[in-house]
């Protein structure tokens, strides 16, 4: 199937599986990234995917941000959470005027495009496929997980029919749904546990299976699961995660399923840490948190609601990027209701 060429703005884990994906399948693709050994990497020796899903590897342009000429009817913004606006300033230029920008980011990064390049050219999507940048030229693929795509007015358009049927390239299951922020929302209750694991050092499943957290994980998806509900909008689950077992009057026993139906999604993947983690590390940088965490207290806040396991969960992480706090298993026993501040 080929198409209109599609501008990948940031060829980390996510931008890069996805992008290689859909130039194996002979789109018309072009990579921009900030890093210039891989942007060098892919126009050269190309792009490998690695990893137990499949390997290959791709040829493509790439580019740098200050390389970038022309403009392209569709963009797939790639970028950590926390650096939306300024990449969306930098893509506009670059933007048709009939186009539009998909976010494949999570955490809910498609307001903050749509106040760039206007609601009408903005497309919402939630991803919970494995991935990391190992890298320059190098992006290993852990697992499949769940892909959803959605206009954020709710509407099923032609152009949504359309890159859904674009998707399928890269995952056969994607979904087109009218209810994209129900999975951001649900994608951010998840998320914040997969924030607390990265305080410590066991991985997604060992973190999730530690039967002294289960309170851990109830206080952190029940004040996710409560604003969005705050906010008028169903949280949808995926891959084990069920968002009716962390709203209010859910049961432990309900949350304690839902647990470990995730804790079997993630125990077969290669990506055995999440990106978070990467991040503190590996990476030794800052994370998304002010960008995807910390906006689901706040809005809280306007709900009277206080969530304060999620505040207390993004100053832990802060306290790591700070490097006044190490990595440690221990670290995840302060998120426990009632432990000191």
């Amino acid at each position: 199937m080929s198409g209109e060429r599609i501008l990948v703005w940031g060829a980390g884990a996510i931008g890069g599986t996805v992008g290689a994906y859909l130039k194996r399948a002979g789109q018309d693709v072009t990579f921009v990234d900030v890093v210039a050994d891989h942007v060098a990497a892919i126009r050269g020796p190309g792009l490998r995917i690695t990893g137990p899903v499949e390997e290959f590897a791709v040829r493509a342009p790439a580019l740098l941000p200050a390389e970038v000429t022309g403009t392209w009817p569709r963009v797939f913004l790639c970028v950590k959470a926390h650096h939306t606006a300024e990449a969306c300033r930098a893509l506009l230029p670059h933007l048709g005027a009939d186009g539009y920008v998909l976010s494949l980011q999570n955490g809910l990064c498609e307001t903050a495009i749509a106040e760039v390049v206007g609601p009408a050219r903005t497309v919402g999507a939630f991803v919970n496929f494995g991935a990391d940048w190992m890298g320059p030229g190098e992006i290993m693929f852990g697992n499949r997980g769940a892909v959803v795509l959605g206009e954020i007015d709710g509407r099923m358009t032609p152009r949504l029919a359309d890159l859904h049927a674009l998707m399928r390239a890269f995952e056969p299951e994607a979904v087109a749904a009218p209810d994209i922020w129900s999975y951001l929302w649900g994608k951010l209750a998840y998320g914040s546990m997969l924030f607390a694991q990265a305080l410590g050092e066991k991985g997604i499943a060992d973190c999730l299976a530690r039967p002294e957290l289960l309170p851990v994980w109830r206080a952190l998806g029940g004040e996710a699961v409560s604003v969005a509900l705050a906010e008028g909008v169903e949280p949808r689950g995926f891959n084990g995660f069920d968002p009716d077992a962390f709203r209010p009057g859910a049961t432990a026993a309900q949350a304690e399923e839902s647990v470990a139906a995730m804790v079997a999604f993630n125990r077969p993947s290669a990506k055995t840490h999440s990106g978070v983690w990467r991040d503190l590390a590996v990476r030794k940088r800052r994370t998304e948190v002010d960008a995807q965490i910390a906006p689901v207290a706040e809005i809280g806040a306007r709900h009277g609601l206080p969530c304060p396991a999620i505040r207390k969960l993004v100053a832990l992480i802060h306290e790591v990027e700070d490097g006044r706090r190490p990595l440690s298993d221990d670290n995840l026993l302060e998120l426990l209701p009632g432990a000191a501040a």
